[in-house]
C-alpha cells in the first residue's frame, strides 16, 4: 500500500509567507516562494544536523561551525524578503552572507592560498539571481574587498584547522572544492535558466491571451505617437474596414480619414497626449477595396488616452479604441428624419385644424347668414331674382362644405386603409371629359383655359370609376385654384404600355423645388397660413396621393416656381385585367364586384 506526505499544508505555509505585493504576479510570486523555501530548508537542515554530529563524532573544527552558522543564517533573511518584499535586497543581504562565510572559512585554512578561496567567484552569480545590476556589483565588490584582505593578512601566525579534528586538509582537497564550486555555479546556471524559461512561458502566456482577446473582439485597438502616426493596430482592423494591418501603420490611417475629418482626429490625438486626459471624437474612414473615385466611408468613434509608461523610443504616446458606429449613425440619420416628418405632420395637422375650421366656418356663416335674411325679410322673398341668388349662394355654401367633409372623410378611410374600390371597366375617356365639364364653369369664372388631351387608342380601362372621377376632380380643381386669369389648364389621358397615365398641367403659380417632396403629405398646404390667398384644407393632393396608391399606382410632380405645375397619375393594369380577359369578363358577368381595401 503506497502512502503520500500531505504537502497541501506545507505549501499553503509557504503561500502565506510571501508578500501580499507580489500575489498577483505569478513569475514573482513563484520566485519569492522558492527563495524562502531554500532558507527555511538550510536553516532547518543546519540546526537539525549539527546537534546529531556533536553527538556522534564529538567537537568539531570552527570551519564545520561556520557552515552550520551560514545554512541557520538562511532563515531570517527568508523572513527578511518574508516582512518587506524585497527579493533583490534579500538576495544581497544572501550573498554578502556567502562572502563573509567564505572570507571566514579561507581565512582559517590558508588565505588566498585556501581551497575555499574559489568559492567567492560564486557570490556574484548568486547575486544575479536578484536581477539587480546593483546587487551584482555590491556583492562583487564585497568580494574583492575580502581577497584583498586575505591577500594583506599575515596568516603565517594564524593556528591552521582542518575539518577533521587534529588533522590535515585530505589530500586534494583543492581539487574538490573547485569541482564542488564548479557543480554549484552550474545549479546556479540551471536556477537562473529556469528563471529565465519560467518568464518566457508566462510571457508567451501573457501575449496569448493578449493575442486571443485582440483577435476576437469587434473593436480596433491602435497605438499613435503624438503625431497621429501609428504604432501598432489590432488584427481586427481587417474584419473592420477591410484593411491589413500593414497599412494602417505609419500615416496610413490618416490618409484614410476624411478630409473634413482630419483636423478633429488630429486635435483628439494631440488632446490625449497634451492633457492626459481622455477624448472621444467620431470620424469617417475609407473602407478598403472600395472604388477610389467613389470611396465607401464607415463612421468610427475614438477613444484616446495617453499611456502613462513612456515607450521606448518615442516617450508620449496615445492608445485609442476605434469603434464601427455606421449602423448607429444610420440609426440617428432615420430617427432624425422621422422626428423631423413627426413634427411636420404635428405642424400640418395643427395648420390643418385651424384651416378647417376657417373653411368650415366660412360657408356656415353665409349659409346662416342668408338664410337669416329670407326669414326675417319677407319683403325679399317677393323678389325673386334677389331670392334665387340667395339661395344659390347658400346651395354653393352647403356643397363647399360637403366636399371639406367628404375629403376628411375619405382621408380618414385612405389612412385606416378601409376605402373600397369597385374595380371595373370603364370608359376613361369620357370620365375624363366629364370632369372637364363640370369644372368649365369656374375655369371661365376665372377666366382660365381648361383643355383635354385623350388619346383616340384609351378605350376603357379597369379601376375605380368613382375613385378615378374624384382624382381627376381634384387635380382639376387645385389647377384651376393656382392658376391667373388668362392662363391654361391641360387634362390628358393616355395608354403607355399597360399603364393609364392622366396629366393635369397648368400655367400657375408653380411650386418651389424645397415644397416639392412634401406634397401629398396629409394637411400640407405650401402656403397654409390664415392669410393665404386660396382657400382649402390641404387633404386635396393627399386623398390623389391615397386613391392612386391603392390602385397600386403613383403620383409624379414637376414643378418650377412661376411657371406651372404638372401633376402625373400613373395607375398599372390589374393583374387578370388584360384587355381581352376584360372584355371577356364584362360579356360573362357585366362587371367585377366591389373589393375592400384593408
Amino acid at each position: 500500500m503506497r502512502s503520500s506526505v500531505p504537502l497541501g499544508p506545507v505549501v499553503r505555509v509557504l503561500d502565506g509567507l510571501v508578500h501580499p505585493n507580489v500575489a498577483n504576479d505569478r513569475r514573482e510570486f513563484a520566485r519569492h516562494r522558492a527563495f524562502i523555501l531554500t532558507g527555511l530548508t538550510s536553516g532547518v537542515l543546519a540546526l537539525s544536523v549539527l546537534p546529531l554530529a556533536l553527538a556522534l563524532v564529538g567537537p568539531i573544527t570552527l570551519p564545520l561551525i561556520l557552515v552550520a552558522a551560514w545554512l541557520a543564517a538562511q532563515i531570517p533573511v527568508a523572513m527578511l524578503l518574508s516582512r518587506s518584499g524585497s527579493l533583490a535586497g534579500a538576495h544581497l543581504a544572501s550573498a554578502l552572507l556567502f562572502a563573509a562565510f567564505i572570507g571566514g572559512v579561507a581565512a582559517l585554512t590558508g588565505g588566498t592560498h585556501s581551497f575555499a578561496i574559489v568559492w567567492l567567484a560564486i557570490a556574484p552569480l548568486e547575486a544575479a539571481l536578484s536581477g539587480s545590476r546593483k546587487v551584482i556589483a555590491v556583492v562583487a565588490l564585497a568580494a574583492a574587498t575580502i581577497i584583498v584582505l586575505l591577500g594583506l593578512a599575515p596568516f603565517a601566525a594564524v593556528p591552521q584547522f582542518s575539518f577533521a579534528q587534529g588533522g590535515a586538509p585530505g589530500f586534494g582537497l583543492e581539487g574538490i572544492s573547485s569541482v564542488a564550486a564548479l557543480a554549484y555555479a552550474g545549479l546556479l546556471a540551471l536556477r537562473v535558466d529556469w528563471d529565465q524559461r519560467q518568464g518566457r512561458a508566462l510571457l508567451d502566456e501573457g501575449e496569448a491571451k493578449y493575442r486571443l482577446l485582440a483577435e476576437n473582439v469587434h473593436d480596433v485597438i491602435t497605438l499613435h505617437e503624438p503625431d497621429g502616426s501609428v504604432l501598432f493596430v489590432s488584427p481586427s482592423v481587417e474584419a473592420a474596414l477591410g484593411l491589413s494591418r500593414v497599412k494602417m501603420l505609419g500615416r496610413g490611417l490618416f490618409q484614410r480619414v476624411h478630409v473634413a475629418d482630419r483636423p478633429a482626429f488630429l486635435k483628439a490625438i494631440s488632446d490625449a497626449c497634451g492633457f492626459a486626459a481622455p477624448s472621444t471624437i467620431e470620424f469617417r474612414v475609407q473602407r478598403g477595396g472600395g472604388n477610389s473615385e467613389r470611396p465607401e466611408y464607415s463612421w468610427l468613434e475614438m477613444n484616446a488616452r495617453c499611456v502613462e509608461e513612456k515607450v521606448p523610443g518615442i516617450g508620449g504616446a496615445v492608445v485609442a479604441v476605434l469603434r464601427d458606429i455606421s449602423e448607429r449613425k444610420i440609426q440617428d440619420a432615420a430617427l432624425a428624419e422621422a422626428r423631423e416628418l413627426a413634427e411636420a405632420a404635428s405642424a400640418a395637422k395643427t395648420r390643418f385644424l385651424a384651416n378647417v375650421s376657417h373653411e368650415l366656418r366660412t360657408p356656415l356663416n353665409a349659409i346662416i347668414g342668408f338664410s337669416d335674411l329670407l326669414r326675417h325679410s319677407p319683403h325679399l322673398m317677393q323678389d325673386q331674382a334677389k331670392s334665387l341668388e340667395y339661395i344659390d349662394l347658400i346651395h354653393d355654401s352647403g356643397r363647399h362644405l360637403l366636399q371639406v367633409v367628404n375629403d376628411i372623410l375619405d382621408m380618414s378611410k385612405i389612412e385606416t386603409g378601409n376605402f373600397e374600390l369597385s374595380v371595373e371597366p370603364f370608359d376613361v375617356g369620357h370620365c375624363v371629359e366629364s370632369c372637364r365639364k363640370m369644372m368649365a364653369g369656374a375655369a371661365d369664372k376665372a377666366g382660365i383655359a381648361l383643355l383635354s388631351d385623350i388619346s383616340p387608342s384609351l378605350g376603357e380601362f379597369p379601376a375605380d370609376r368613382r375613385a378615378c372621377k374624384q382624382i381627376i376632380l381634384n387635380l382639376l380643381s387645385n389647377a384651376v385654384k393656382f392658376t391667373h386669369k388668362d392662363g391654361r389648364v391641360l387634362v390628358s389621358a393616355r395608354l403607355e404600355r399597360e399603364d393609364l397615365v392622366i396629366r393635369v398641367e397648368d400655367s400657375g403659380i408653380g411650386i418651389a423645388e424645397s415644397d416639392l417632396k412634401r406634397l401629398g403629405m396629409p394637411f400640407f398646404q405650401v402656403n397654409g397660413g390664415y392669410n393665404r390667398s386660396h382657400e382649402g384644407t390641404g387633404l386635396g393632393l393627399s386623398v390623389v396621393k391615397g386613391l392612386a396608391e391603392l390602385h397600386g399606382g403613383k403620383v409624379t410632380f414637376d414643378s418650377r416656381l412661376g411657371k406651372g405645375t404638372a401633376v402625373t397619375i400613373r395607375l398599372p393594369r390589374p393583374a387578370g385585367h388584360t384587355p381581352a380577359a376584360a372584355h371577356a369578363a364584362t360579356s360573362a358577368m357585366g362587371a367585377i364586384p366591389a373589393r375592400r381595401i384593408a
